[in-house]
This record gives structure tokens, sequence and C-alpha cells, in this order.
């Protein structure tokens, strides 16, 4: 029998995992640095995140395919070699299009890794201490994007380049993550040995349930990558300071959405994941109202209280669709997974808008639209018992 200190030494390079997962968030201040770097319309900048989110579209259920072949933890390690050239390319060589590939590498190899670790992790936690642990995962995601608009700034302060930190100090956690779950044993249960078809993966959405959640999930990363990008081109619109000051206002929002992960982890193993999830959304609300009032202090109260909802929304929306469909568990994730295309979609909506109207509002009024989605169609299939207990 499997002793609880084995399932920890399990368990722990696959939650390190989720650090590499956070990666794809450095999209959100690189942006802003190789928007001001090249002069770029917010149109043209925000082809950074859309390039990194892509992916998400053409590979997701393709993955989910993928390891019915050779396996989750496989595929996790697939990931994280992909990821390695992307790290690489932005500390040897700078322009916009070697940006370009760098996310795009980013995007691909985070899209392989959402996909197959989410799943591998499933595999080692018991079912009911599922969107807990996923949550906890969230937490450990959110560290490295509080991180990366910090080290940005040290950078500039220390080198006068905002990618000597950020990106050597990833490339090393992302090594030592590749070699760490190399060397751990996983044996995989529930191994679907019938290879399904990319009509059976995509029949999924004609249940009404998993349609909804999918469309939750872009609604979700839409206003993750967002906020992530339009916060420090809002306070440097309204407030008149500058990108390093205004970056930090990225590392407020993950550092709220951090706090709001390991919080949630207890909250969702002790309430209703539908009220966890209501006042989640609420809270994103309120957060998006307080941005419209040009004040400091309020705008940094929507920053936080925005962080605080959204960190715990993917993982209810994620956790009830693996619950709605228990034995097609890489199909649902696939899927799920591939509504992370959110995060192309709204970003290039959002820049196209901004540089309409001549200012970040029209990106706001983006950011209201998928959070009334999420309060109008999402909680409504949101189960009313709680997930862990």
């Amino acid at each position: 029998m499997e002793t609880q200190k084995m399932k920890f030494a399990k368990i722990l390079p696959v939650l390190i995992g989720f650090f590499v997962m956070g990666f794809v968030d450095l999209v959100g201040i690189a942006t802003n640095y190789v928007k001001a770097d090249f002069k770029l319309s917010d149109t043209m900048a925000n082809l950074l995140p859309s390039m990194v989110f892509f992916w998400f579209l053409v590979f997701s259920v393709p993955t989910g395919l993928l390891m019915n072949r050779i396996g989750r933890k496989n595929t996790v390690l697939l990931s994280l070699i992909i990821t390695l050239p992307a790290l690489l390319i932005p500390i040897f060589t700078y322009s916009f299009a070697s940006m370009l590939v760098s996310f795009t590498l980013l995007g691909i190899g985070n899209t392989i890794l959402q996909v197959s670790l989410n799943p591998l992790l499933a595999n080692i936690v018991d079912e009911k201490r599922m969107a807990s642990t996923l949550t906890f995962g969230q937490f450990v995601k959110a560290i490295a994007s509080f991180v990366a608009p910090i080290l940005a700034a040290w950078a500039v302060v220390k080198f006068l380049d905002w990618r000597m930190l950020m990106f050597p100090i990833f490339l090393t956690v992302n090594l030592c993550v590749l070699a760490w779950l190399f060397f751990t044993k996983i044996e995989e249960r529930n191994i679907q040995t019938k290879v399904a078809s990319f009509t059976e993966c995509f029949s999924l959405l004609g249940d009404k349930t998993i349609l909804l959640l999918f469309f939750g999930i872009m609604a979700h990363v839409g206003l993750d990558v967002g906020i992530n990008t339009t916060a420090p081109k809002l306070l440097m619109e309204r407030l008149n300071i500058g990108l390093a000051d205004a970056g930090y206002a990225t590392s407020f929002y993950f550092i709220f959405r951090t706090a709001g992960c390991l919080l949630g982890s207890g909250f969702l193993a002790k309430f209703s994941a539908k009220n966890v999830f209501i006042i989640s959304t609420a809270m994103i609300l309120i957060g998006i109202l307080c941005l419209f009032v040009p004040n400091k202090t309020i705008m940094y109260t929507g920053i936080a209280l925005f962080g605080l909802g959204n960190s715990n929304i993917f993982s209810v929306m994620f956790s009830q669709a693996l619950l709605q469909k228990p034995s097609s568990h890489n199909q649902v994730s696939g899927l799920m997974i591939m509504g992370i295309f959110g995060g192309a979609v709204f970003p290039l909506i959002m820049g196209v808008l901004s540089d309409f109207v001549g200012g970040q509002s029209g990106a706001l009024f983006v950011l209201l639209f998928c959070i009334a989605y999420l309060l109008v169609f999402v909680s409504t299939k949101i189960k009313t018992y709680t997930i862990a207990k």
C-alpha cells in the first residue's frame, strides 16, 4: 500500500510543474516592455499574448489524444523540453520577431503542459480532493506569475535590460523540474486503452454543461491575460506614471491571485463550489468597476479584488468538467485547456478597441463582457455540493 510519504514524493514535482505553467503569464509584463522598446500600437503589442495563446486552440485536443498513446508523465516531459528554447531565445537575441518566435514556443509548450499536468495530478490525488488540490496547483502557478514583473523591474535597475533576470531564472527552474520529474516513478491509473478520435473529443461539446464550461474557461483566461496586459497601461494612462512603476500592478494582481488560490484551496474543501464561484465572480465585477475610477487607491483596490476573485474559478470549472465526464478525462482536459485560447482572442479585441477609442476604456468593456458571461451562463451549471470533504 502506498504511504503518505510516497504519495507526497510523487505530488511534489508535479506541483512544482505548476510553477513552470506560470511562465505563460510573463507575457503580460513582457508585452508592455516590448511595446515600449519597439514603439508598437496596442493592436501590434497584443499580438504577443495572442501568439502564446493561439496554440491552445491548435494543440490542446491533439495533446489529449497524445496522452492516450504515450502517457501523462511523458507528455509533461515533452512540454518541458519544448519550453527550453522559448526561454533561451530572449537571453541571446532581442527583436520583435525573436520575441514572437519565443512566445510561440512558450505557447506550444505551455499548451501541452496544461493539458497533461492537471490529469497527471488528478491521477495521484483522491477524487474528493481534486478541486482543492488543483487550486493549490494554481497557487504555485501564481507565484511564478507575480515574480515575473518583479524580476523584470529589478533587471531594469541592475542591468538596464528587463530580460536579464527573469529568463535565466525561469530556464533554470524548467531544467530542474524536467530532471526531477524524469526520475520520479508514477504509475498511471485509468489509462484509456481505446484511442479516441478528434470527432469523439469534439462530440463532448454536445453536452451543454461541457460547452458552457468551455466558453467559461475562455472568458476566465480572457480576464486573466486581459488584466495582466492592461493594468500597467491603464495606470500609466490615468495616473501618469512610468512603465517600471506601473509594471508592479501586474505583480500586485498576482499577489492577490496567489493569496486567493491559497485561501480557495481551503474554502473549496468546506463550502459549496457554486457559492465560491458566485462570490468570486462578483468580486471580479466590483474590481473591474473600480478600474474606471482614476484614483490610485481605488484602482489598486480593484486590482486586488480582481486577483482574489479570479483565483478559484478555473479550478472550479475544470474540476466540474472532469466530474461531468469521469470516463473521458484526457479528452475533457484537452477541450477545457483549448478554452485557454481565450487568451489570444480577448486581448486582441481589447487592443483593437483601445486603439479605436483612444484609451484603455475599450479594454475594460471587453473584460465586463467576460464577467457577464460567467455570472449569467456558467454559474447556473456549477453543482451546489462541496467537491472536497
